[in-house]
């Protein structure tokens, strides 16, 4: 019996150092998914033209990778490369574009010479179940902090949806 009882424990020991020792063969990630962000880059050009202005909006996932990207009829064909720099930016900070700005002016003009980058107002984290799982930039309106106030409320608008893009494990 206790023979028994000692392979038990020695097989589960075994068991689970070997779940811990391939744990980090497999990573998950939690990251926005395209319906989702199609809908935020839609709600936000929506809120820059009852503001009067034409925007783009791009929202990128967790790694600045781009799930939905929209131009405005009226907005300037680089507003769509700003508004993704501008989200990569948030990413690449994990703070909105904005109070990274403000907080490392130091360095502001490094990197804005690094490709797919832009320190502007306009970018602000997507954050679900405290997990960041993207980001949204902004261009077109006449100043970042008009930009920022778009995707704001955007982002107040979707926030249940936000809220419950997916479930706790």
């Amino acid at each position: 019996m206790i023979k028994t009882i000692v392979k038990t424990s020695t097989c589960l020991a075994l068991g689970l150092f070997s779940l811990f020792a391939y744990s980090g063969e497999i990573v998950t990630d939690k990251s926005i998914g395209m319906e989702l962000a199609r809908d935020l880059a839609d709600e936000t050009i929506t809120a820059c033209r009852i503001d009067g202005y034409h925007i783009s909006a791009v929202v990128v996932d967790r790694f600045g990778l781009i799930r939905a990207a929209l131009r405005d009829d009226n907005a300037s064909r680089f507003t769509l490369d700003i508004a993704e720099r501008k989200a990569n930016m948030t990413v690449m900070a994990w703070m909105d574009s904005g109070d990274f700005k403000k907080a490392r002016e130091d360095i502001r003009p490094e990197l804005n010479h690094i490709p797919g980058l832009i320190v502007m107002e306009g970018g602000l984290k997507i954050v679900s179940g405290g997990y960041n799982i993207g980001a949204i930039g902004v261009s077109g309106a006449p100043g970042g902090d008009k930009d920022a106030a778009c995707a704001r409320k955007a982002l107040n608008k979707l926030a249940e949806r936000i809220a419950f893009a997916f479930d706790e494990d």
